[in-house]
């Protein structure tokens, strides 16, 4: 994929009080490194970009570091509405600002909005602002979690701590309450890892702007490869699954059901990874640091029967396509 340009929607810098893990400026030049000219960081940082003094804050930062250029970024959505109404006003006027991400289940950092109550109010405030940009959703319903399967010495059961249903169901929730309150902004699923979920959004498609974007590492890896506990470096959110269903995602990707390839670069220590971080809940920090391989996996996919075409749609074209805003 030489002379290839790519967009990557869903990566995590670590500036500010997580700056040890990584910063714009070293993503920046391992994403150069792998042909992505833009990319979106994502909002759950410490503290939370929220509000137009961290938006402002986090672009000074990227300017400072000299990164500004293919640098955007999406603002974490509360459950308060005129929170929401200044996200919405942040999207609607800033060039760097590519989006909204919700948080519908918690994953690493404290934007989190679990409940339906909770997220109506999100899609409400959305509704009544009449935003029609993107919302980036992560779904993974906690109500179904069984957080006492998770055991770290069998990387495997994170899986089955947060299973395949929890995320079917949460994307099935984002679809009909979106529909419901009568949204007109395009939803977009993170790092979809279910194929039965990959399927509800393609149907959804017939009545509302929606779309799905997959990692390489739920298109390659299998909780089969987590048997061992050195292998706890694979637990992510959402997580693994198994060889079939990470086979299946193949062939949907394949057959055009996902839009695009967002890697969720998620920088962590080693012994953050390994074992755990100081904070108490946090060990065993969910996360791969994905952007790395990027090019080999597109390699891959090539050796797989992808065209030149169809990796381009999914790392490029389809990307701007969605995030209409990014400009490179």
């Amino acid at each position: 994929m030489e002379g290839t340009k790519h967009i990557d929607p869903h990566v995590h810098c670590r500036d500010w009080e997580q700056s040890y893990k990584a910063t714009i400026r070293s993503v920046t030049d391992l994403a150069r490194s792998q042909g992505v000219v833009a990319f979106i960081d994502m909002p759950n940082t410490t503290p939370p970009i929220t509000t137009e003094e961290l938006v402002r804050r986090r672009l000074e930062t990227a300017e400072n570091e000299g990164c500004l250029d293919g640098y955007y970024l999406n603002v974490g959505a509360t459950r308060d509405p005129a929170q929401i109404r200044e996200a919405v006003r942040l999207a609607e006027s800033n060039p760097h600002v590519a989006g909204i991400k919700l948080f519908a289940g918690k994953s690493v950092g404290g934007l989190n909005v679990p409940d339906e109550e909770g997220q109506r109010i999100v899609y409400k405030a959305l509704a009544e602002a009449g935003y029609n940009g993107v919302l980036a959703v992560h779904c993974e319903k906690e109500s179904l979690f069984r957080a006492g399967l998770w055991d770290a010495t069998k990387p495997y059961t994170w899986g089955l701590a947060r299973p395949r249903e929890a995320e079917i169901e949460s994307v099935r929730d984002q679809i009909r309450i979106a529909t419901e309150c009568g949204v007109k902004a395009h939803l977009h699923i993170c790092h979809i890892s279910v194929p039965d979920a990959v399927l509800l959004v393609d149907e959804a498609r017939k009545g509302m702007r929606i779309s799905c974007g997959a990692t390489p590492h739920h298109l390659t890896l299998s909780a089969e490869d987590m048997l061992t506990a050195d292998r706890v470096e694979y637990k992510v959110n959402p997580p693994i699954r198994k060889h079939s269903d990470m086979k299946r995602l193949r062939e949907l990707l394949k057959a055009g059901k996902i839009d695009l390839i967002e890697t969720d670069h998620a920088p962590h220590t080693p012994s953050e990874k390994a074992y755990g971080a100081n904070k108490p809940g946090e060990s065993y920090m969910s996360g791969i640091q994905s952007l790395g391989a990027y090019a080999s996996f597109l390699e891959g996919l090539k050796k797989d029967g992808f065209t030149d075409g169809q990796i381009s749609r999914l790392t490029y074209e389809n990307v701007k396509r969605v995030f209409a805003k990014i400009v490179e």
